[in-house]
């Protein structure tokens, strides 16, 4: 029997526990996220010294631990994906959506997933042209079809077709009135389907739980489903799953499209930091994150003032007659949060550049859970190259601005 599985009359239920597991979720993120960004950089500071004496002493021993810290850091690495997975599905990420065209997107990834499908595994792509463009973070488009293409694949043992097609479609009264997170009109359809093992209905019907999974111990997290319904539900869409024993399982997705205009400036992730003694105001109330994190700033060739809060921060402004070129803040500290502070600065210091830092940003989001198009963030846990790459486009953007002609 198939099994058919949207958002009917089991969401209410659904959302609840979706809800207070992201409670959870996002209680842990910001203390899990913030030890994850103090061992990744440790480890490279340890790594960094190992490979400056490398060939001195005992150059086997040094090699070796080496490899030990290598493991340190893919470690958490690993630890830090699993954390974006959380709060991905309990719709907590941080997300900075853009105008985004699926089929490009779908082509680019395939080409990418098919080392991973293996050769046993056909993947074919039915793409209607000119279809409607719609608003999503990409990295979370990309993380969707990237999910439903490895359970598809692991559905298929002994090979099969996976196939990806998107369309226009439009939804009618009746088509809404079975999925109240729908009003009628236009939509992106997105599917991926197998011709794998398939699934009985009450695995499908648990199929969007976290932590849910039929695959044996060690081999998955339960969250790939979970973060793909996560995703989905942020950015107004729908998730459906139709699947019977056998044939094989079509995963649909439906994405309101957007009027907006595609956002022409590109961001530089690998853009060279600028030095030029800039001074850094650096808010951090966790202490050794906030040493981690002046330690990178120092090696970067930037002047740090380091403050364990709001209050300090703005005490510290307050004692220098010299300009602050950048506020690089955690949002999330207790007594004043990073956007109250960067408001408060920017009283007395109107052109300073700002960056966020968190693992968990809960203050600087709207209410779809999106991010200012003004607003930069780093997401913890973060490593020192990426720090530097966001601090320098920063600073690059505000000195071209000073610079520019009245």
């Amino acid at each position: 029997m198939a099994a058919d599985v949207g958002l009917g009359s089991d969401q209410l239920q659904h959302s609840r526990r979706l809800e207070a597991l992201g409670e959870l979720a996002g209680g842990i993120a910001h203390d899990f996220n913030n030890l994850l960004a103090v061992i990744i950089n440790y480890a490279t500071f340890v790594g960094e010294d190992l490979d400056a004496n490398a060939f001195a002493n005992d150059p086997e021993k040094l090699r070796s631990m080496r490899d030990d810290v290598e493991q340190i850091s893919l470690a958490a690495e690993r630890a830090a994906h699993l954390t974006h997975q959380l709060l991905a599905f309990a719709r907590r990420e941080v997300v900075q959506p853009d105008v985004v065209d699926v089929n490009p997107v779908v082509t680019a990834v395939g080409q990418l997933l098919k080392r991973t499908l293996g050769e046993h595994i056909e993947l074919r792509y039915e793409l209607t042209p000119d279809l409607r463009p719609i608003l999503i973070d990409i990295g979370q488009l990309e993380q969707i079809l990237v999910n439903l293409a490895v359970n598809a694949r692991d559905a298929m043992p002994h090979g099969g077709t996976l196939t990806i097609d998107t369309a226009n479609v439009e939804i009618d009264e009746a088509g809404a009135a079975q999925h109240p997170e729908l009003s009628p009109g236009p939509y992106v359809r997105l599917r991926v389907g197998d011709t794998g093992t398939g699934m009985p209905r009450e695995v499908a019907e648990r199929a969007f739980d976290p932590f849910y999974t039929t695959k044996p111990a060690g081999r998955g997290t339960g969250l790939g489903l979970a973060t793909v319904y996560g995703i989905l539900q942020q950015a107004g869409g729908l998730a459906r799953i139709d699947s019977q024993v056998g044939v094989g399982t079509t995963f649909t997705a439906l994405l309101p499209p957007t009027d907006r205009l595609p956002a022409h400036a590109s961001r530089q992730a690998d853009a060279a930091p600028t030095r030029d003694e800039a001074t850094i105001l650096l808010v951090e109330d966790e202490t050794a994150l906030r040493e981690v994190t002046r330690r990178i700033l120092l090696a970067g060739g930037y002047r740090v003032i380091a403050a364990e809060d709001g209050a300090a921060a703005l005490a510290a402004a307050a004692e220098l007659p010299e300009e602050i070129d950048l506020l690089l803040t955690d949002v999330i500290m207790p007594h004043m949060h990073g956007a109250e502070l960067a408001a408060e600065i920017r009283r007395s210091r109107p052109s300073i550049g700002v960056v966020f830092m968190s693992g968990f940003a809960q203050p600087l989001l709207d209410s779809g859970g999106r991010l200012d198009e003004d607003v930069v963030l780093i997401e913890k846990p973060f490593s020192g190259s990426t720090l530097l790459a966001r601090v320098g486009e920063v600073l690059d953007r505000q000195h071209g601005e000073r610079g520019a002609p009245a």
